[in-house]
Protein backbone atom coordinates (compact mmCIF):
# COMPACT_ATOMS: atom_id res chain seq x y z
CA UNK A 1 0.00 0.00 0.00
CA UNK A 2 1.00 3.61 -0.65
CA UNK A 3 1.32 5.73 1.67
CA UNK A 4 1.53 9.85 2.31
CA UNK A 5 3.87 11.29 4.46
CA UNK A 6 1.79 13.63 6.66
CA UNK A 7 3.53 17.50 7.87
CA UNK A 8 4.60 15.76 11.30
CA UNK A 9 6.02 13.08 9.72
CA UNK A 10 3.23 10.35 10.40
CA UNK A 11 2.63 7.67 7.21
CA UNK A 12 -1.19 7.46 6.08
CA UNK A 13 -2.00 4.98 3.78
CA UNK A 14 -3.47 6.65 0.26
CA UNK A 15 -6.57 4.52 0.14
CA UNK A 16 -8.63 4.17 3.00
CA UNK A 17 -12.49 2.99 3.96
CA UNK A 18 -14.77 5.51 4.57
CA UNK A 19 -18.30 4.45 7.04
CA UNK A 20 -20.43 7.11 6.07
CA UNK A 21 -23.92 6.54 5.70
CA UNK A 22 -23.62 2.87 7.49
CA UNK A 23 -25.81 3.85 10.21
CA UNK A 24 -26.65 -0.15 10.96
CA UNK A 25 -24.29 -1.01 13.51
CA UNK A 26 -24.14 -4.66 12.83
CA UNK A 27 -23.73 -3.64 8.71
CA UNK A 28 -20.89 -1.10 9.79
CA UNK A 29 -19.02 -3.95 11.63
CA UNK A 30 -19.29 -6.46 9.18
CA UNK A 31 -18.10 -4.20 6.24
CA UNK A 32 -15.07 -2.54 8.60
CA UNK A 33 -14.46 -6.35 9.26
CA UNK A 34 -14.53 -7.17 5.41
CA UNK A 35 -12.28 -3.94 4.57
CA UNK A 36 -9.51 -4.89 7.06
CA UNK A 37 -9.89 -8.26 5.27
CA UNK A 38 -9.28 -6.93 2.10
CA UNK A 39 -6.62 -5.13 2.95
CA UNK A 40 -7.34 -1.45 3.92
CA UNK A 41 -5.58 -0.23 6.97
CA UNK A 42 -6.96 3.41 7.08
CA UNK A 43 -10.77 3.46 8.53
CA UNK A 44 -12.27 6.74 8.48
CA UNK A 45 -15.63 7.00 10.43
CA UNK A 46 -16.78 10.16 12.40
CA UNK A 47 -18.66 11.01 15.91
CA UNK A 48 -21.68 12.29 13.85
CA UNK A 49 -21.81 8.84 11.62
CA UNK A 50 -23.14 7.22 14.97
CA UNK A 51 -20.71 3.75 14.18
CA UNK A 52 -17.74 4.76 16.17
CA UNK A 53 -18.43 1.70 18.23
CA UNK A 54 -19.33 -0.76 15.55
CA UNK A 55 -15.72 0.59 13.66
CA UNK A 56 -13.83 -0.36 17.29
CA UNK A 57 -15.80 -3.55 17.43
CA UNK A 58 -14.40 -4.92 14.44
CA UNK A 59 -11.22 -3.17 14.63
CA UNK A 60 -10.83 -5.78 18.09
CA UNK A 61 -12.11 -8.91 16.37
CA UNK A 62 -9.52 -7.92 13.86
CA UNK A 63 -6.14 -10.46 13.65
CA UNK A 64 -4.46 -7.01 12.45
CA UNK A 65 -2.07 -5.49 14.77
CA UNK A 66 -3.57 -2.14 16.34
CA UNK A 67 -0.41 0.07 15.04
CA UNK A 68 -1.08 -1.35 11.57
CA UNK A 69 -4.39 0.30 11.31
CA UNK A 70 -4.83 3.46 10.72
CA UNK A 71 -8.25 5.32 12.36
CA UNK A 72 -9.59 8.80 11.65
CA UNK A 73 -12.44 9.73 13.63
CA UNK A 74 -14.13 13.72 13.58
CA UNK A 75 -15.14 16.06 15.95
CA UNK A 76 -18.57 17.60 15.13
CA UNK A 77 -19.56 21.37 14.88
CA UNK A 78 -21.83 20.56 18.04
CA UNK A 79 -18.75 19.90 20.22
CA UNK A 80 -16.73 22.66 19.28
CA UNK A 81 -15.16 25.07 21.94
CA UNK A 82 -12.35 24.01 23.98
CA UNK A 83 -14.03 21.77 27.36
CA UNK A 84 -16.61 20.36 24.65
CA UNK A 85 -13.82 19.01 22.41
CA UNK A 86 -12.16 17.54 25.33
CA UNK A 87 -15.27 15.53 26.64
CA UNK A 88 -16.04 14.72 22.73
CA UNK A 89 -13.10 12.97 22.09
CA UNK A 90 -13.14 10.94 25.66
CA UNK A 91 -16.81 9.91 24.21
CA UNK A 92 -15.02 8.87 20.95
CA UNK A 93 -11.94 7.21 22.25
CA UNK A 94 -14.45 5.15 24.57
CA UNK A 95 -16.43 3.91 21.85
CA UNK A 96 -13.72 3.01 19.46
CA UNK A 97 -12.44 1.20 22.74
CA UNK A 98 -8.65 2.40 21.72
CA UNK A 99 -6.08 4.02 23.74
CA UNK A 100 -5.00 6.43 20.40
CA UNK A 101 -6.30 7.87 17.67
CA UNK A 102 -4.35 8.19 14.43
CA UNK A 103 -6.37 11.54 12.70
CA UNK A 104 -8.44 13.51 14.41
CA UNK A 105 -10.06 15.78 12.50
CA UNK A 106 -12.43 19.14 12.98
CA UNK A 107 -15.55 18.55 10.83
CA UNK A 108 -16.84 22.08 9.80
CA UNK A 109 -15.30 25.32 9.35
CA UNK A 110 -18.34 26.70 11.85
CA UNK A 111 -18.62 27.49 15.30
CA UNK A 112 -16.03 27.63 17.81
CA UNK A 113 -13.88 25.81 15.69
CA UNK A 114 -10.91 28.26 17.61
CA UNK A 115 -11.52 26.77 20.90
CA UNK A 116 -12.03 22.91 19.27
CA UNK A 117 -8.39 23.19 17.70
CA UNK A 118 -6.79 24.35 20.64
CA UNK A 119 -8.38 21.26 22.48
CA UNK A 120 -7.31 18.98 19.41
CA UNK A 121 -3.46 20.46 19.97
CA UNK A 122 -3.81 19.73 23.42
CA UNK A 123 -4.71 16.26 22.72
CA UNK A 124 -1.54 15.94 19.76
CA UNK A 125 0.73 17.00 22.54
CA UNK A 126 -0.75 14.26 25.19
CA UNK A 127 0.02 11.76 22.36
CA UNK A 128 -3.63 10.28 22.53
CA UNK A 129 -4.04 11.65 18.48
CA UNK A 130 -0.82 11.27 16.25
CA UNK A 131 -2.02 13.85 13.68
CA UNK A 132 -4.84 16.84 13.74
CA UNK A 133 -6.56 18.00 10.58
CA UNK A 134 -9.72 19.43 9.68
CA UNK A 135 -12.68 18.38 6.99
CA UNK A 136 -14.40 20.97 4.31
CA UNK A 137 -12.17 23.93 5.32
CA UNK A 138 -12.06 26.23 2.30
CA UNK A 139 -8.76 28.38 1.89
CA UNK A 140 -9.62 31.18 3.65
CA UNK A 141 -11.01 29.50 6.74
CA UNK A 142 -8.14 27.11 6.60
CA UNK A 143 -5.49 30.04 6.31
CA UNK A 144 -7.33 31.95 9.67
CA UNK A 145 -6.66 28.52 11.43
CA UNK A 146 -2.57 28.14 10.56
CA UNK A 147 -2.17 31.75 10.75
CA UNK A 148 -3.76 32.24 14.22
CA UNK A 149 -2.74 28.91 15.98
CA UNK A 150 0.12 26.97 17.19
CA UNK A 151 0.06 23.51 14.78
CA UNK A 152 -0.78 23.45 11.52
CA UNK A 153 -3.16 20.84 9.98
CA UNK A 154 -0.97 17.69 8.60
CA UNK A 155 -4.73 17.21 6.47
CA UNK A 156 -7.70 18.48 4.95
CA UNK A 157 -10.68 16.20 3.75
CA UNK A 158 -12.66 18.19 0.94
CA UNK A 159 -15.21 17.25 -1.87
CA UNK A 160 -13.37 15.96 -4.27
CA UNK A 161 -14.32 14.50 -7.75
CA UNK A 162 -14.35 14.81 -11.66
CA UNK A 163 -17.40 16.93 -11.09
CA UNK A 164 -15.99 19.19 -8.34
CA UNK A 165 -12.17 19.17 -9.08
CA UNK A 166 -11.15 21.97 -6.57
CA UNK A 167 -7.58 22.55 -8.23
CA UNK A 168 -7.25 26.00 -5.99
CA UNK A 169 -7.62 24.14 -3.08
CA UNK A 170 -5.38 21.91 -4.11
CA UNK A 171 -2.52 24.09 -4.85
CA UNK A 172 -2.94 26.18 -1.93
CA UNK A 173 -2.48 23.02 0.60
CA UNK A 174 0.45 21.45 -1.27
CA UNK A 175 1.97 24.76 -1.10
CA UNK A 176 1.53 25.05 3.19
CA UNK A 177 2.51 21.11 3.28
CA UNK A 178 -1.21 20.47 4.12
CA UNK A 179 -2.31 16.78 2.92
CA UNK A 180 -5.19 16.66 0.55
CA UNK A 181 -8.25 14.12 1.18
CA UNK A 182 -10.83 13.05 -0.88
CA UNK A 183 -14.11 12.77 0.71
CA UNK A 184 -17.42 11.75 -1.86
CA UNK A 185 -14.66 10.89 -4.57
CA UNK A 186 -17.25 9.16 -6.42
CA UNK A 187 -19.65 12.48 -6.43
CA UNK A 188 -22.17 9.88 -4.55
CA UNK A 189 -23.01 8.80 -7.48
CA UNK A 190 -24.75 12.04 -8.99
CA UNK A 191 -24.88 12.69 -12.57
CA UNK A 192 -24.84 9.11 -13.66
CA UNK A 193 -20.83 9.39 -12.92
CA UNK A 194 -20.44 5.83 -13.05
CA UNK A 195 -21.30 5.83 -16.66
CA UNK A 196 -19.63 8.96 -17.99
CA UNK A 197 -18.69 8.48 -21.28
CA UNK A 198 -15.31 9.93 -20.81
CA UNK A 199 -14.48 7.45 -17.94
CA UNK A 200 -15.95 4.27 -19.75
CA UNK A 201 -13.42 5.15 -22.40
CA UNK A 202 -10.57 5.59 -19.96
CA UNK A 203 -11.51 2.55 -17.98
CA UNK A 204 -11.76 0.37 -21.56
CA UNK A 205 -8.30 1.92 -22.45
CA UNK A 206 -6.92 0.43 -19.13
CA UNK A 207 -9.36 -2.55 -18.33
CA UNK A 208 -10.48 -0.78 -15.13
CA UNK A 209 -13.91 -0.01 -13.99
CA UNK A 210 -14.87 3.71 -14.08
CA UNK A 211 -14.31 3.87 -10.35
CA UNK A 212 -10.92 2.29 -10.60
CA UNK A 213 -10.19 5.34 -12.46
CA UNK A 214 -11.43 7.81 -10.51
CA UNK A 215 -10.01 7.15 -7.50
CA UNK A 216 -6.85 6.61 -9.72
CA UNK A 217 -6.71 10.10 -10.76
CA UNK A 218 -7.05 11.38 -7.10
CA UNK A 219 -4.39 9.55 -6.42
CA UNK A 220 -1.92 10.81 -9.42
CA UNK A 221 -2.93 14.41 -8.23
CA UNK A 222 -1.45 13.84 -4.87
CA UNK A 223 -4.68 12.69 -2.94
CA UNK A 224 -5.70 9.98 -0.71
CA UNK A 225 -9.13 8.22 -0.95
CA UNK A 226 -11.76 7.34 1.23
CA UNK A 227 -13.86 5.41 -0.71
CA UNK A 228 -17.39 3.69 0.63
CA UNK A 229 -19.22 0.82 -0.45
CA UNK A 230 -20.94 -2.25 1.76
CA UNK A 231 -20.02 -4.75 -1.25
CA UNK A 232 -16.56 -6.95 -0.46
CA UNK A 233 -16.75 -7.89 -4.00
CA UNK A 234 -16.50 -3.40 -4.50
CA UNK A 235 -13.94 -3.17 -1.69
CA UNK A 236 -11.52 -4.98 -3.53
CA UNK A 237 -12.37 -3.24 -6.97
CA UNK A 238 -11.51 0.45 -4.69
CA UNK A 239 -8.19 -1.04 -3.45
CA UNK A 240 -6.49 -2.53 -6.82
CA UNK A 241 -5.97 0.94 -8.16
CA UNK A 242 -2.02 0.69 -7.80
CA UNK A 243 -1.32 -1.72 -11.06
CA UNK A 244 -2.08 1.20 -13.69
CA UNK A 245 -1.57 4.68 -14.55
CA UNK A 246 -3.31 7.74 -16.49
CA UNK A 247 -1.46 9.24 -18.98
CA UNK A 248 -1.86 12.86 -19.61
CA UNK A 249 -4.31 12.33 -22.30
CA UNK A 250 -6.76 10.89 -19.55
CA UNK A 251 -5.71 13.43 -17.25
CA UNK A 252 -6.55 16.25 -19.49
CA UNK A 253 -9.81 14.34 -20.59
CA UNK A 254 -11.12 13.95 -16.78
CA UNK A 255 -10.00 17.82 -16.10
CA UNK A 256 -12.17 18.94 -18.87
CA UNK A 257 -15.39 17.68 -16.90
CA UNK A 258 -15.03 19.82 -13.83
CA UNK A 259 -17.95 22.08 -13.39
CA UNK A 260 -16.75 23.93 -10.61
CA UNK A 261 -19.71 22.91 -8.41
CA UNK A 262 -20.56 20.08 -6.22
CA UNK A 263 -23.29 17.82 -6.92
CA UNK A 264 -23.83 17.40 -3.05
CA UNK A 265 -24.55 20.61 -1.25
CA UNK A 266 -22.43 24.25 -1.40
CA UNK A 267 -20.64 24.46 1.92
CA UNK A 268 -20.89 28.65 1.57
CA UNK A 269 -24.33 28.61 1.10
CA UNK A 270 -25.84 30.57 4.37
CA UNK A 271 -28.44 27.87 4.17
CA UNK A 272 -26.45 24.97 3.84
CA UNK A 273 -23.99 26.97 6.90
CA UNK A 274 -27.35 27.48 9.24
CA UNK A 275 -28.20 23.35 8.86
CA UNK A 276 -24.64 22.20 9.74
CA UNK A 277 -24.27 24.47 12.52
CA UNK A 278 -27.93 23.41 14.26
CA UNK A 279 -27.32 19.66 13.14
CA UNK A 280 -27.36 17.67 16.21
CA UNK A 281 -26.43 14.19 16.45
CA UNK A 282 -27.55 11.18 18.40
CA UNK A 283 -30.77 13.09 19.23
Amino acid sequence: MEQIVLNNGVAMPTVGFGVYQIDDLNEAERCVSDALDVGYRLIDTAACYGNEAAVGAAIAKSRVKRDEIFVTTKLWVQDYGYESALKAFEASRKKLGLDYVDLYLAHKPYGDYYGAWRAMEKLHKEGVVRAIGVTSFWNERLADLFTCNEIKPALNQIETNVWRQQWASDAFMAKHGIARQAWAPFAEGNNDVFNAPILKEIGAKHGKTTGQVMLRWLIQRGFSVIPKTVRKARMEENFNVFDFSLDESDMAAIKSMDTGKSTIYDETDPEVAIWIGTYRYGE
